[in-house]
């Protein structure tokens, strides 16, 4: 990339290539750029620079009469060096702002965000929440829904509260089902999630009566344990941009998104990162995603780095913007999150 950030002409050129290409999703040739960008080359020295880009990796051509596209690599120096930081457009950011001023419940909050950053960004939003593997159990409520289902209820001593409906094998009074919660809570109280789960993977007592009693109710109960919760809003959002209307790469990835795990592993990695994250095409590990870019941002409780949210679409996006609405959607839910006093409800 060295030799770009020394060549004037081949920065200009390339970002025009880029914001034509992104507007237009058509290959790029010389004529239009001369025409609508001003940079003051004849379309024969911007050819001559459009060469020499797709010579170094930067641009290619689906065919021989084809004007030239950005390549991953173009898109990465693009984000790292070309991409300004723009303002949002002041409709969406008062809407942005209305909307993480409301009050409402965290798992609202957190359902709503990824819809928003979908219907803001024109592309498919995501929020990771909390991982709940280090906080303290505090106490499991069961609470009968009918004679096949119950809800179970775990609360963390920071507060957080996750529930599920649980599947029953066979009914069970609603005394005995509050029993069960309450026997649970007194075996595991005060310790973390991942030293429950540890106990858990212990061989099982065979005169244990709690298992022997609800046994398969207790591995409903503490599966929650182990998840962690993706939101994702406007999946077949994405769907809208030419790049997926091939079937193969549209089921590639409305497949992942749909199973969620490997996208949890990788948001949970990214999790750990400051500040925006960029991951382009074929960065991403998973090939299902590697016509897409992922822009991610984390968000913090009261300090306490949380979870992740951002934005999935094609490699073809207008990165300033997109990236300067993760930013302020990643800053205004930790804002929502901080004004928190009552009980924080996560729902997996």
């Amino acid at each position: 990339m060295t030799d770009l950030l020394f060549d004037e002409r081949r920065r200009q050129v390339l970002t025009a290539v880029l914001v034509e290409y992104v507007e237009t999703t058509e290959p790029v040739g010389s004529r239009a750029v001369a025409k609508r960008y001003r940079l003051g080359l004849s379309p024969a020295t911007i050819r001559n620079t459009m060469a020499d880009l797709e010579e170094m990796g930067y641009l290619s051509q689906p065919h021989p009469s084809a004007g030239r596209v950005p390549t991953d690599k173009a898109y990465r120096f693009y984000v790292d060096h070309l991409a300004g930081d723009p303002d949002l457009p002041p409709a969406e950011t008062v809407e942005l702002r209305r909307h993480y001023a409301a009050p409402g419940g965290t798992e609202q909050l957190m359902e709503q965000t990824s819809f928003h950053l979908s219907a803001l960004s024109r592309m498919t939003g995501i929020l990771l929440a909390p991982p709940l593997k280090q906080t303290v159990l505090a106490r499991i409520e069961l609470i009968p829904l009918s004679n096949e289902r119950a809800l179970a209820l775990v609360a963390t001593e920071a507060r957080w509260i996750t529930t599920r409906t649980l599947s029953l094998d066979s009914p069970i009074a609603a005394d005995d089902l509050r029993e069960v919660g309450r026997q649970l809570t007194r075996r595991f109280r005060g310790k973390t999630f991942q030293e429950v789960l540890e106990d858990l993977s212990a061989p099982t007592d065979p005169l244990d009566p709690l298992r022997a009693r609800a046994g398969t109710l207790v591995d409903q109960v503490f599966s929650l344990l182990r998840d962690r919760t993706l939101y994702v809003g406007g999946a077949i959002t994405i769907l809208d941009h030419p790049e997926f209307w091939d079937i193969a790469s549209m089921r590639n990835l409305l497949r992942i998104l749909e199973e969620k795990n490997r996208l949890i592993d990788l948001l949970s990695e990214q999790a750990e990162e400051d500040g925006v994250q960029v991951m382009i095409g074929r960065e991403n590990p998973y090939e299902e995603m590697q016509e897409c870019s992922l822009v991610t941002s984390a968000y913090t409780y009261r300090d306490q780095r949380l979870g992740i949210l951002g934005v999935v679409g094609p490699k073809r996006m207008p990165y300033p913007k997109v990236i300067t609405l993760v930013e302020e959607t990643a800053r205004l839910v930790s804002r929502a999150l901080s004004r928190q006093r009552q009980e924080l409800y996560l729902l997996s």
